[in-house]
C-alpha cells in the first residue's frame, strides 16, 4: 500500500487503545485530523466521542462516509474533506490524531494558535524528540520554544514501524499536549514569534548577530537597535540554543 499524502495507517489495535485511554473523550468534541481507514475514529466513537474528522484524501473521505454511515446520520460524526493547514476547521474541545509527518510542524503552530483543552498527537519520534528538547539545550530550537511557551508536553509511548500500513522507515511517538499561560509574561505574542523565528535562523550565530541579521527581514531596525542597547553581554554573547524560555521573553518584552 502507498502512502499517500504522507500517511501511514494505525493498524496495531494494542496502540489505538493506548491512544484513546490517554483522554477522557466521552461526551467530549473531538478533532481528528487525517482519520485515513477509519481505525482511530472508530474507537473514539465507541468510548462516547463526537468525532469531527478533517480528511484530505477525497477516496478516503467516501470511504468514510460509507463505513460510518449510521454515525454520521445519527450526528456523533462529521466527515470533512480538507487540507487541515489551512480549511476552516470545526469546533473541537480535544484532538487526537495520527498526523501526517511533512505537516506536523503547520499544524501543531495552528492548533496551539487556535486553542484546545488537550491533545493526543502522534509524531515522527524525531520530530517529538525536538519538540520536548528542553530549552538551552543543543537540540533545541524554533519548534521546541513556540510549543514548550503555551503549553505542558509529555510524550507517552513509542511506536514501532510494525504498528503502521505502509510501514514508515522511521519510529513514531505518541505526546499529549495540554495548553496553559507563558510561566514568563509575554507583552506582544505576534513580536515573541518573530524573535524567536529570527534568533532560530541563525542559531550558530551568537544572538546580537542574529538580532543583526534579521533586521529588514523579520524585525524591524529601530527595534532591534534598542534591544541590543539594553540587553546584558551575557545574553547577546550566547547562542540561541543556550537561552531559556524567561531570555526569549525578556528579549521580546524590551520596548
Amino acid at each position: 500500500m502507498k502512502a499517500y499524502h504522507d500517511q501511514h495507517f494505525l493498524i496495531d489495535p494494542f496502540a489505538v487503545e493506548r491512544i484513546v485511554n490517554l483522554a477522557d473523550v466521552k461526551g467530549a468534541c473531538v478533532l481528528e485530523i487525517g482519520p485515513g481507514n477509519g481505525t482511530l475514529t472508530r474507537a473514539l466513537l465507541e468510548r462516547g466521542a463526537i468525532v469531527r474528522a478533517v480528511e484530505l484524501d477525497g477516496s478516503l473521505c467516501e470511504g468514510l462516509a460509507i463505513l460510518f454511515s449510521d454515525e454520521i446520520a445519527q450526528g456523533c460524526l462529521t466527515v470533512q474533506q480538507g487540507d487541515a493547514t489551512r480549511c476552516e476547521l470545526p469546533s473541537f474541545d480535544i484532538v487526537i490524531s495520527n498526523l501526517p509527518y511533512s505537516v506536523s510542524s503547520k499544524i501543531t503552530f495552528r492548533l496551539l494558535d487556535i486553542g484546545f483543552k488537550e491533545a493526543v498527537l502522534m509524531y515522527q519520534s524525531e520530530f517529538a524528540d525536538r519538540m520536548i528538547a528542553p530549552p538551552g539545550t543543543k537540540d533545541c530550537g524554533r519548534l521546541s520554544i513556540m510549543v514548550q511557551t503555551y503549553a505542558a508536553i509529555r510524550p507517552c509511548f513509542k511506536l514501532p514501524p510494525s504498528c503502521f500500513s505502509p510501514r514508515p522507515q522511521v519510529h513514531s511517538t505518541v505526546v499529549r499536549i495540554i495548553p496553559r499561560e507563558p510561566i514568563f509574561p509575554i507583552n506582544n505574542r505576534i513580536l515573541y514569534a518573530d524573535v524567536v523565528r529570527a534568533l532560530f535562523s541563525h542559531r550558530r550565530k551568537t544572538v546580537r548577530n542574529c538580532l543583526k541579521g534579521s533586521v529588514g527581514t523579520v524585525l524591524e531596525r529601530t527595534w532591534v537597535d534598542r534591544v541590543i542597547a539594553s540587553l546584558p553581554e551575557e545574553i547577546l554573547k550566547s547562542r540561541p540554543e543556550e537561552l531559556y524560555l524567561e531570555d526569549f521573553a525578556t528579549i521580546s518584552n524590551i520596548a
